[in-house]
């Protein structure tokens, strides 16, 4: 039997900018594709600089891996595609304010542009179940 593929959109988490699924999880494995920062309650962006954007982005990854049993502890990797890498060190401090302690694997890419205007960066992520 081959392994069932389950995806999910969670409710208060950004909708899609396209015909996707934030979320697809087989068995403990879960990605979440690129997401901007976007606050769901509006559909605008969190705010015009990279710490705001960051910080909406990873509270969007709370929200949906605790939909799949799952939390920011639990990530194994994280890719950041960053549209200004004079943003970096600011990123970097909204990163750390919202991941604690955790430092997964990451990957920070500088990118030219980004499907959503007024986009600073997108992240997306591999992790695990609690379980």
């Amino acid at each position: 039997m081959s392994p069932i593929v389950e995806t999910s959109t969670p409710p208060n988490t950004p909708a899609p900018i396209g015909p996707y699924n934030h979320i697809a999880k087989v068995g403990s494995f879960i990605t979440i594709g690129g997401t901007a920062g976007v606050n769901p309650a509006t559909g605008q962006l969190a705010g015009d600089n990279v710490a705001s954007q960051t910080r909406q982005i990873l509270d969007s990854f709370r929200v949906m891996l605790e939909s799949v049993n799952s939390d920011l502890e639990h990530i194994v990797h994280i890719n950041i595609f960053l549209k200004n890498m004079n943003d970096f060190e600011e990123m970097n401090q909204a990163y750390i304010e919202k991941m604690g302690n955790h430092r997964p694997a990451r990957t920070v890419i500088g990118v030219s542009e980004l499907p959503k205007p007024g986009v600073l960066l997108t992240m997306n992520l591999t992790a695990v179940t609690k379980e």
